[in-house]
């Protein structure tokens, strides 16, 4: 990745933008059953990482979103707790369409989205494993 400073600053702008539009999206995700709060995430922090080394910092150090991209970041790693909760989230979301949604096709579509989703989730690793260099997990 290219540290900030290489970039044009039109380009610095554009991820800058990505990166808080992201952020946004994420901080909505939380309230909102079947939108993935993780993946907009780590967006964010990627964008970041590449326009605004404060934004990256400040993502780094949150007591949500820090974990999240420690995780991330040290094994591809999803908590249980996070996979619960997502899980929880898509079937409620499911439920709903299924109570609201007068197309079928609708419905079908996006539960074999969200089962995608669930299966790449949960085949992700639960917890950092210890490197042998006292970086172990960090905890749910």
């Amino acid at each position: 990745m290219n540290p900030p400073h290489a970039l044009s600053p039109r380009a610095r702008r554009v991820w800058l933008v990505v990166a808080y539009l992201s952020l946004g999206a994420g901080i909505v995700a939380l309230a909102i059953p079947g939108i993935p709060t993780t993946e907009f995430i780590l967006l964010s922090a990627w964008a970041a990482g590449k326009s605004s080394p404060r934004l990256a910092a400040w993502l780094e150090r949150h007591r949500v979103f820090g974990p999240m991209l420690y995780n991330w970041r040290h094994g591809r790693v999803v908590t249980r707790r996070a996979k619960l909760s997502a899980t929880l989230a898509m079937s409620v979301c499911v439920a709903i369409m299924l109570w609201k949604v007068p197309h079928v096709w609708v419905i079908v579509l996006a539960t074999a989205g969200m089962g995608a989703g669930a299966i790449w989730m949960w085949s992700r690793p639960e917890r950092v494993r210890d490197d042998g260099v006292g970086h172990a997990s960090m905890p749910d």
